[in-house]
């Protein structure tokens, strides 16, 4: 009879030749469990996902309600569904004003199809800009926007009239141009390995769109949800896009995403042609009403409150010779050991002694932190042992 191991590697398409093969039984709170009992801190959070931990207590609820009055009925926007019209409100409660029309569909790439797809049908213009080293997701869109030629290289030919800049460089943004329908960028580059702005490229940015009339497209699926310190990154730069683009932590460790917008751009996709985006699962009810569960937990126990202040306490604990620099924004870290052999080794080694971290996909050279947003000090003084004693 063969094992799960040997099924999973016979059975299931495989993403890389090297899958962690972590074989979980049950998780809960900042902890996984394997078959054999075995106890992991959860350093990762699913790459950004389980922002209040594991098997939380009230997603678990609002999903077993749910699921006991109804899952799918109809493919998105046609039936008036409790779970997603009360989400949506929600969310446009805790945005700015210019951001009250959320279309929901099922991950972050299908965001980002979205949100470009709006942009070029509001203006009218097919010239996308994007920027070096970001990434947006793996489906044709997304990656057409993903600024990593290596990624990309072996999928071509992707979209046309795709532009890319260099992040953080204020020159760059001259080419931006009235033939602009949008500009995407992560407020802070996940993939990259965490790269901040500085020197109020952000507000640079939002300038040079409202100049030309560009669409300003942010990607906050990693950022989203508290994991920087504010509820959205954005909040924190004094800048507001156009549209918006969610999805990990949003369902509350469920299966959701969404771009937001005002009514009067998203209104666009309902005619000439109608049904111009179209999804038939997207904002799931079950997985709207954890989402409900998930941003209720977040916002009525502070937990944005204590970000900063645990991601001084990484900062304070994480101080090695071998580590060449460490970049945060909350608890969103990439510590740095400038070398992507030594930096495997070490994840390897956390793992083996209990604490799984992971790289990051454009900067394997980096250690990935990001835990669950309810981790306690304690369980970072732990963590942090950890991984000094990984360190080779």
């Amino acid at each position: 009879m063969l094992t799960d191991k040997q099924i999973f590697l016979q059975y299931l398409a495989q993403t890389s030749s090297e899958p962690i093969m972590l074989e979980p039984e049950r998780a809960k709170g900042i902890y996984i469990y394997d078959n054999k009992g075995r106890k992991y801190i959860d350093l990762v959070s699913g790459i950004s996902v389980s922002n209040i931990g594991h098997c939380n207590a009230s997603v678990v609820n609002a999903i077993k309600k749910q699921v006991s009055k109804y899952s799918h009925l109809m493919a998105y926007g046609e039936y008036v569904q409790s779970p997603q019209v009360l989400f949506a409100k929600m969310l446009s409660d805790n945005l700015p004003e210019n951001l009250n029309s959320v279309y929901f569909v099922n991950s972050g790439s299908e965001a980002v199809e979205g949100a470009l797809k709006l942009a070029k049908r509001y203006t009218g213009r097919k010239e996308i800009i994007a920027f070096k080293n970001s990434y947006h997701g793996s489906t044709h869109g997304a990656m057409s926007v993903t600024g990593n030629e290596n990624y990309k290289s072996k999928f071509q030919p992707l979209l046309p009239d795709v532009k890319f800049l260099k992040f953080n460089c204020i020159d760059d943004l001259k080419n931006i141009s009235r033939k602009t329908a949008s500009v995407i960028t992560e407020p802070i580059q996940g993939e990259a390995g965490v790269i901040v702005p500085e020197n109020d490229f952000l507000k640079q940015l939002r300038k040079k769109c409202n100049e030309t009339g560009t669409l300003l497209i942010f990607d906050e699926a990693q950022t989203g949800f508290g994991r920087t310190g504010s509820l959205f990154a954005f909040e924190q730069f004094d800048i507001t896009p156009d549209i918006l683009c969610l999805a990990k932590a949003m369902g509350g460790g469920m299966p959701l995403g969404a771009f937001i917008s005002s009514k009067k751009i998203m209104s666009c996709l309902s005619e000439n042609p109608a049904l111009g985006y179209i999804t038939t699962f997207g904002g799931h009810p079950v997985s709207c009403a954890a989402a409900i569960a998930s941003l209720e937990f977040i916002l009525k126990n502070d937990l944005i409150k204590k970000v900063k202040e645990k991601e001084k306490l990484f900062r304070r604990l994480l101080f090695h010779p071998s580590i060449k620099e460490i970049r945060s924004k909350g608890l969103m870290f990439a510590v740095d050991f400038g070398n992507e052999k030594l930096n495997k080794k070490i994840i390897k080694n956390c793992i083996a002694n209990g604490v799984i971290t992971d790289w990051f996909l454009f900067n394997a050279q980096s250690m990935r932190i990001a835990p669950p947003l309810t981790i306690t000090k304690n369980e970072i003084k732990k963590a942090c042992e950890v991984i000094l004693k990984s360190i080779c």
